[in-house]
């Protein structure tokens, strides 16, 4: 099994430097994405592949369930590492529908060390409590949750030192909440972005 993924490395590599000669000399010589994406760990959701961009285009930042902890190391560095040396433009959370960390997160049972990770997805569900209990279905309510949880965290991530202190700077930065269908592979924009106080959040 794990030949079989080198054999299929070696035939991508060949492939791509036999249409590009100057492909992997152009992209070991500079990195510098435009984009910063924290997603969903989940193996269905590759940012590269849906959203069409090549290595090098995008720099990226996965977990379960696509939270921002806010002491998470790991992501600050990251996001310190993506704004001040990479001097990136947009950040996006991306999460998806049907999230299986959203679900572990409000199924009731023990699930070990997750647990404490996913607690932010339960204050959030705990916050908008009311709202959710009138979603009869059970699907749509764990979706609607996946959006709820996406726009908490695009809030979060924009009190966050790194953040606050680039936009104080003038840094031209933005932040997106997007979300995946895995049914129908289509991104959609959540319309949660932010910006610094009197920039287009939207600006290209």
């Amino acid at each position: 099994m794990l030949s079989d993924l080198l054999d299929h490395n070696f035939k991508w590599a060949t492939a791509r430097q036999r249409e590009d000669p100057g492909y992997f000399r152009r992209l070991s010589n500079l990195q510098r994405p435009d984009y910063l994406w924290i997603g969903c760990s989940d193996s269905r959701v590759p940012a590269n592949v849906i959203t069409g961009l090549e290595p090098g285009e995008v720099f990226v930042h996965r977990n379960v369930a696509n939270l921002v902890h806010r002491a998470d190391m790991n992501l600050l560095s990251v996001l310190e590492f993506a704004v001040e040396s990479l001097e990136i433009k947009h950040i996006i959370v991306c999460g998806h529908y049907g999230c299986g960390g959203v679900r572990a997160a409000m199924d009731g049972h023990r699930h070990g060390i997750i647990d404490h990770w996913l607690q932010p997805i339960r204050d959030t569900a705990d916050e908008h409590e009311d709202g959710l209990a009138k979603i009869i279905d059970p699907e749509t309510r764990l979706n609607q949750l996946c959006e709820l949880s996406i726009r908490a965290q695009v809030e979060g991530l924009a009190r966050t030192p790194i953040i606050q202190s680039a936009w104080k700077r003038g840094k031209t930065l933005s932040i997106h909440g997007w979300i995946y269908g895995l049914n129908d592979g289509l991104l959609r924009d959540l319309d949660c972005g932010l910006a610094a106080p009197g920039a287009d959040h939207e600006q290209k």
